[in-house]
């Protein structure tokens, strides 16, 4: 029986998009273990694999307070923590084939000194030809910040040091010996640069998360607004008051505001019944009943939102949401708000002029349509499948 071992970080954006895989991979007889905080030993024991802890050093809202250099500083960090674990985790049990989140990189160090293969699995856009090129200028302004400079310093130190023949911390992220690419092909910049013999578009894997989770659509509800930003930044009580008073009073609409577990519900003030407010809820499912999306866009939201074929506000914050957000609106089925600045009259414009606009309602279906038809389980379990060394003749 084949050892396949998964490698992530305890963040929902990390772990979800490859949850459908893992859980088909043990599905097909693999022995599938998975080296992740043992703050996710639920969600990882539910697709039947077997938990392999190690603690992570990451803060559980990934340093939503940081910026860009202090958030990859505490990556790195994490990474070099993670590494002696991963290695005593493993050492008696090696498995045939590494696959690894983008932030689960020390299993590509391992693999490459015990001489197993690795698979990337990444959850957001990957690098095309020309990709270093189009980035210099920011790549050199950050290694023009001492904090920056003292980030990359580090990554070769720590690459160097384990006998990796890669030494650019950013290469060995973001240029793996192969990939599989999570995200829909139309929310990668410029996927006709992207190399085909490294990198494979098989998502998103939602599988039975498409619709899975306890929701039901109001009976009276004439049309559904989900407005959910994600896992991690979602310390926004004043903007979801905005967002009641933009959308509590709309006629016949239905409101599924997700509000996590920083705020009180109390902050909210008084919530209209055309209003439901949770810290947490089903997304996937949601959207697949929804009529409208409002979101961070995160890969995942976005992702999600274009596979249910449901027209999307954008609001982002941080990372990659900010290309995603743009990326939305030029695919024809997003507008883009300021979280800080946007009014509850922009708002409630916002939401109607999207989903009023035929254009609008034919550009989501057709993208749904390419979507579903590009992603699936079963192709990425058979990409994997054949990267599993050959069985030794008995």
């Amino acid at each position: 029986m084949p050892h396949i071992a998964m490698v992530s970080i305890p963040f929902h954006g990390h772990v979800n998009p490859s949850l459908d895989l893992v859980r088909a991979l043990v599905a097909r007889g693999h022995r599938v273990t998975y080296a992740n905080d043992p703050s996710f030993a639920e969600t990882v024991r539910a697709t039947g694999a077997e938990l392999r802890p190690y603690d992570s050093t990451l803060p559980t809202d990934g340093g939503a307070d940081l910026d860009g250099i202090d958030q990859l500083t505490l990556f790195l960090d994490d990474a070099i923590a993670m590494l002696p674990q991963l290695r005593g985790a493993y050492a008696a049990d090696r498995p045939d084939l590494f696959l690894y989140d983008i932030a689960g990189s020390p299993a590509r160090l391992l693999g490459a000194s015990w001489g197993v293969p690795a698979i990337q699995l990444s959850p957001t856009y990957v690098p095309w030809e020309g990709y270093e090129e189009e980035m210099a200028e920011v790549i050199d302004g950050m290694k023009a910040d001492p904090r920056g400079a003292a980030y990359h310093r580090r990554f070769t130190e720590w690459l160097t040091a384990q006998g990796s023949p890669i030494t650019d911390g950013p290469a060995f992220m973001g240029r793996p010996d192969r990939g599989l690419s999570l995200i829909p092909r139309a929310l990668q910049p410029h996927a006709d640069r992207v190399d085909p013999a490294v990198f494979q578009f098989v998502g998103p894997l939602l599988g039975a998360r498409a619709t899975a989770g306890d929701w039901t659509r109001p009976a009276g509800a004439e049309k559904v607004l989900l407005v959910s930003l994600g896992s991690a930044f979602t310390r926004h009580p004043d903007f979801y008051r905005r967002c009641i008073a933009a959308f509590g009073t709309l006629p016949g609409w239905h409101t599924v505001l997700q509000i996590g577990g920083q705020v009180d519900p109390s902050e909210l003030g008084e919530v209209p019944p055309s209003v439901e407010v949770h810290p947490w809820v089903p997304q996937p499912a949601i959207l697949a009943q929804a009529d409208a999306f409002l979101t961070h866009a995160g890969m995942g939201g976005s992702a999600e939102g274009l596979f249910h074929g449901v027209p999307m506000i954008a609001a982002p914050q941080a990372a990659d949401q900010f290309a995603n957000a743009e990326q939305l609106a030029a695919l024809g089925v997003g507008r883009v708000i300021s979280l800080e600045t946007v009014t509850a009259d922009e708002l409630r414009a916002a939401l109607i002029a999207l989903t009023t606009d035929p254009a609008v309602a034919a550009r989501s279906a057709e993208l749904s349509r390419e979507v579903r038809a590009e992603s699936g389980v079963d192709r990425a379990v058979g990409l994997i499948e054949a990267a599993l060394p050959a069985a030794p003749d008995a």
